[in-house]
Order: structure tokens, then C-alpha cells, then sequence
């Protein structure tokens, strides 16, 4: 009796102990398996295959504060892995030398010495680990729409306007980029104002002609977006899209107002960047009224499916 006891106490052990670790064992195996390269064109010129899911890491890293709730660090993971997925599926590898690169231009992307250098040696422990959990804990979420990838953009703050749709800001529309709240509780947060001489707006905009004094008729705010934000701006007599003129001045945002005054174009921006898509600050202030990954994704997408992103 004895000894059947002892049998059975070891194949509990087994079962208890074993088993598990070798789902573990396997499970680890499988992800790593089962990932895909992607690769990364470095300020260096120099091309380097690195797998999905970590290179999602580094965007993370470099696209969110780390400091933000953990929900919203998945969401700009989910977005990103996105964004990186429909970059590969359009990428042809015979032209194409590289997917992305590590700036704004596709997305942007820190090493391990950019983040301990961004960060702190302690820092960089506790925000690495957190990181991590934000990309393991969505491992090949991706959002879909219609059986597409979908143009997975994001923004830092869309100031004291919803956020805005495709079409007004760029050149086509999707149906997952509308107007939606931001989310944002400190509308005010990123409120910038700026002023320029006659002679340095003519430099800005490339107008080769003789600086003059500047008249009230010289900024003028001819259409606006369906929530208010500038769409088409005459300067100096000259129409800019508001996307432009916000690019050749060094705008944050074309959340605008414009006067002449004291011989000065003075402009004050509300919010921080294109305002499409998910609005970063946002995510995080929804994150903290406790919704969870999927239900910010589907707030600033509506209409979109989170799926499981299959690796070949």
C-alpha cells in the first residue's frame, strides 16, 4: 500500500511538473518558429533582417512614451504590426531592398543602445520589460478590414477636434478613418504658437520675390474640414493645402489660427500631428478609464476586425 502510494504521489509529480514544461518548451518553439523577418534599412545604410515581433519592440519603443498604461502600449503595437504587415505583403523583394526603414517615413525604431541611452540603465530594465509585455501579450494581432490590412496610422494628440477623416487630409478614403472623439482629456495639451517675419515667410514658402510688409488679406483660412480643422490656406496670395503649408512652416498640427500683426504672421497650432487614425495620448487617457486593447482599436478604427496575423 505503501509503496502504490509513493507511485502515485511520482506520477502527480510528473504530471504536475513535466507535462507543463513541455507545453512551455513546445509552445516557446513554436513561437519562434512561426515568426517572420522584416527588413530594416539602419541610418547607416546597412540592411538588417530582424524577426516581426522584435523589431515591433523597437517601434513601440520609439513611438509611444513608455510610461504609458499597458493597454494603450498594445494598441500601438497592434497598430504597428499592422502597419509593418501591409508593408510586407506590398513589398517586392526582387525591387525592393528594404520593408522600412528606422524614421517617421514608415515607422520609427530604437536599438537597444537608443533605448538605454533614451531611458537609463534602470530605467531601461523596467520599460524594456514592460514593452515587451505590451508586443507578447498581442504576438500577431493585427487589424483587418474587408480582408485588407488596413492603413494602421496613428498620431500623437488630436488637440481639442475629433480626429480627422483620410480623405480630408490626404488624398483617398477609408471607411475606419472617420471622425471619432480623441479621447483625450487634456485637450489643451499641445498649444504652440508661432510668428514670422515677412522676410522669413517668404523664405519658408519659397517665394522668390521682394519681401514686403504684410497685410490682414496675407493668411487666410479659405476651407475647413468637416470638424474645423484648416484643409485649404492662401498665403501671400498663393493656395497651399493645409498638409503643405504645414510641413513648409514646421507646423505640429493644421489645427490653426492665423493674424497679421506687428508686421508678424502669428499662428497658434492646437494638438500634434495629421490627426488620422488612433491619437496616441488619446489611447493612453482611454486606457486609463480601464478599456481594454481590442476596445481602443475598435474606437479609433470602427469597422475594422482584430485577426491573428498567419506567418508563412
Amino acid at each position: 500500500m505503501k509503496k502504490e502510494w509513493k507511485w502515485f504521489i511520482g506520477l502527480s509529480l510528473c504530471i504536475v511538473l513535466i507535462i507543463p514544461w513541455s507545453v512551455l518548451r513546445w509552445n516557446k518553439e513554436h513561437l519562434i518558429k512561426d515568426d517572420v523577418d522584416i527588413r530594416v534599412l539602419m541610418t547607416n545604410n546597412e540592411v538588417v533582417k530582424l524577426p516581426l515581433e522584435d523589431y515591433l519592440l523597437g517601434v513601440v519603443a520609439a513611438e509611444m512614451p513608455a510610461e504609458f498604461e499597458l493597454e494603450a502600449l498594445k494598441a500601438q503595437a497592434v497598430a504597428a504590426r499592422t502597419y509593418a504587415a501591409k508593408r510586407l505583403s506590398q513589398s517586392n523583394k526582387a525591387e525592393s531592398t528594404y520593408d522600412v526603414d528606422t524614421t517617421v517615413q514608415t515607422q520609427a525604431w530604437l536599438s537597444d543602445t537608443q533605448m538605454r541611452d533614451k531611458w537609463g540603465w534602470l530605467n531601461y530594465l523596467k520599460y524594456k520589460s514592460k514593452l515587451n509585455k505590451a508586443v507578447t501579450g498581442t504576438r500577431s494581432m493585427v487589424l483587418v478590414a474587408n480582408g485588407e490590412y488596413i492603413e494602421a496610422v496613428y498620431h500623437s494628440s488630436s488637440g481639442r477636434k475629433p480626429t480627422e477623416r483620410s480623405e480630408e487630409v490626404w488624398s483617398s478614403a477609408r471607411p475606419y478613418l472617420q471622425n471619432v472623439s480623441s479621447g483625450e482629456v487634456n485637450v489643451q495639451r499641445y498649444v504652440k504658437s508661432f510668428s514670422f517675419t515677412s522676410q522669413e515667410l517668404y523664405k519658408k514658402l519659397g517665394n522668390v520675390a521682394p519681401p514686403r510688409a504684410l497685410t490682414p488679406v496675407d493668411f487666410q483660412i479659405l476651407v475647413k474640414t468637416s470638424v474645423g480643422r484648416a484643409k485649404s490656406v492662401k498665403v501671400l496670395g498663393k493656395v497651399y493645402t493645409a498638409t503643405q503649408l504645414r510641413t513648409l512652416l514646421g507646423l505640429p498640427s493644421t489645427d490653426i489660427e492665423g493674424i497679421v500683426q506687428q508686421e508678424c504672421l502669428k499662428i497658434t497650432t492646437y494638438g500634434n500631428g495629421h490627426a488620422v487614425g488612433m491619437s496616441q495620448w488619446g489611447a493612453n487617457d482611454l486606457a486609463k478609464k480601464n478599456l481594454k486593447v481590442d476596445e481602443i482599436l475598435l474606437h479609433y478604427y470602427p469597422g475594422t476586425k482584430l485577426m491573428a496575423l498567419r506567418y508563412k
